[in-house]
Formats: structure tokens, C-alpha cells, sequence
């Protein structure tokens, strides 16, 4: 297994671990889904783990991914929608204290908790929010994210925001979509188009409010039409580094077969941009992807 340096300074994922569209490229050829976790976890070093907004994992399922990650693999779990969705953080405090306890037994995996809420969670929620936020462990490291526009576009209530975020040392999440939402209808395939229709259009934003920035990007499906877009992610990824921020980067893409490559190419603009910067971070390429790894290998020549 792979040991990280790059870890001291950020975190880098998809948001998923499971897809067998990477068999051959990110996994080996023959890889099965009990594989899965444990090639994406020898090359990445986070990913975001969506399945808890539906159900609480088993104690059992938690501990095999414990045993499948290397010790420096950090999980970044959705809280569950029963809390943000359905109750919209009301009278939470009991279904909140039962998940964390549940998720204590992969305690050194944790990342940041990913505190997603509704497009109709509006800033009339604001005291829902505060009571919240005071509940939640400092211990313990989260991020929020808002979709509904008032919290983009009317200043005074993005500042508040902001500012309640700071005083708890509570992330805001960022989910960086313009580029998504930017792709004509012509150009857009069935993946794009169910993106589109699936994730918000929101105003970039880069506000960082804790310790560890938490950045979410979806654009076009390859590596190629994103570059463009990663430069600025890039910058201020390194600036946050600079500031003695650990960001968690996620990189998404339409139907997701190509996140990884996108992740991959995010970290090579990050090395390039620290080959500038006379290698302040010390950074490292990141391992060679299993799928590559078996592809290298030297063919066993015949006895005969």
C-alpha cells in the first residue's frame, strides 16, 4: 500500500468508490465490487460517501471499510436526509447522537461530514440552523452546504451565513457547477443532461470558513473540456494550502466514468503549480493506479 505525503496537505477523492466503468482503467481487469474500495483507496485519499444520506451502514459494513483503506483514508459521509431533508435540523439532536455513535467504530477514517441541505431550506431556517450547528462535537470536522439562492444573492444573508459557519468552525461546502450548467443542449449526452437536471446551478463561491475547505466540481464528462475550469479550483487550492488549510477536493463528472482521470489531471495542475512556487509543498505524483500497474507488469515468458 501506497503511504501519502500529499495527505499533510489535502485530500483528494470522487464521489464514489464503486463503478464498474473503471475495471481495466482505475481497477485491475478482473477487479470485482469487494475490490473496489480497496484499489480507489491506494490511490486516492477521500471520497464522499452518499449512501449514508439513504441508510446507516452496519457496524460490520463499517469495519470492513476500515480494514480496506489505508490507515491515512479519510470517509466524508453524508448525514442522513431524515436530518436535513426531512426534518430540516429540528429537533435532530437524538437521530444526531445515534449516527456519530454509530460511525465512532471507523473513528480514524473520519473526514469531514457533509451536511447537504434542500433547495427549499431558505434563510427563514436561520434559528433551525444556529440551534443546529451549537450541537454539533468540535471534535469533530463538518461541512454545510446551501442551495437555495438567498444565500448567494442577497449579501447581508450570505454574510450572515458566513459569519455563523466561522463562529462554529463549520466549512461551507462548495459545489462548483458553472461549467456544468454552461454546456449546450446540443452538446450534452444523456449523462450530461440528467447532471444538468440533477444538480444546482449556483454562483461560484470559494468562501472558506474553517480548517478544511470542502470543494465539490462537476463540468463536462472528460478531462480535456474541464482543464480550463480546474485552473482556478487549482489556485486557490494552493492558496488555501499556503493559508495552513486542508482542502478536500472532489471531482465529479456526468455519469462519473471519467472522475478519476479529472481527479488525476487536478492533482498534475496542482504539481505543476507548485514546480513554481520552488515546491513549497513537497508534493508527490499519486501512485500508479492498479488498472496501470497490471497493464506494466512484465508478461511471464514461456518455459519452452
Amino acid at each position: 500500500m501506497h503511504e501519502r505525503r500529499n495527505d499533510k496537505f489535502y485530500h483528494l477523492g470522487c464521489p464514489i468508490w464503486a463503478n464498474k466503468d473503471w475495471v481495466g482503467s482505475l481497477f485491475t481487469r478482473k477487479a470485482k465490487p469487494k475490490d473496489y474500495l480497496r484499489q480507489y483507496s491506494s490511490v486516492f485519499s477521500t471520497v464522499e460517501c452518499n449512501s449514508t444520506f439513504y441508510a446507516d451502514p452496519s457496524i460490520d459494513q463499517l469495519r470492513r471499510w476500515r480494514t480496506e483503506t489505508p490507515s491515512d483514508f479519510k470517509f466524508s459521509f453524508k448525514l442522513p436526509r431524515s436530518i436535513t431533508h426531512v426534518a430540516k435540523l429540528r429537533h435532530v439532536q437524538k437521530a444526531m447522537s445515534d449516527f456519530l455513535t454509530r460511525m465512532e467504530v471507523i473513528e480514524d477514517r473520519l473526514g469531514t461530514y457533509f451536511i447537504q441541505l434542500p433547495p427549499s431550506f431558505n434563510t427563514k431556517y436561520f434559528s433551525a440552523l444556529e440551534k443546529f450547528l451549537a450541537i454539533l462535537p468540535e471534535s469533530l470536522a463538518f461541512a454545510l452546504e446551501v442551495r437555495h439562492i438567498d444565500f448567494f444573492i442577497e449579501q447581508h444573508h450570505e454574510a450572515r451565513l458566513n459569519a455563523l459557519l466561522a463562529r462554529y468552525a463549520i466549512d461551507r461546502a462548495i459545489f462548483d457547477t458553472q461549467v456544468l450548467h454552461s454546456i449546450p443542449e446540443e452538446e450534452a449526452d444523456v449523462d450530461i443532461l440528467a447532471a444538468q437536471s440533477r444538480k444546482p446551478n449556483m454562483p461560484r463561491c470559494f468562501t472558506a470558513t474553517a480548517r478544511q475547505p470542502f470543494l465539490r466540481y462537476c463540468g463536462y464528462k472528460t478531462v480535456q473540456n474541464n482543464e480550463a475550469a480546474l485552473y482556478p479550483i487549482v489556485e486557490q487550492t494552493y492558496n488555501w494550502i499556503a493559508e495552513g488549510k486542508t482542502p478536500y477536493i472532489f471531482l465529479h463528472s456526468p455519469g462519473d466514468e471519467f472522475a478519476p482521470h479529472i481527479a488525476k489531471r487536478f492533482h498534475e495542475l496542482l504539481e505543476e503549480k507548485n514546480k513554481g512556487k520552488d515546491k513549497v509543498l513537497q508534493l508527490e505524483a499519486l501512485p500508479d493506479w492498479p488498472g496501470s500497474r497490471e497493464q506494466n507488469m512484465p508478461k511471464q515468458g514461456s518455459l519452452f
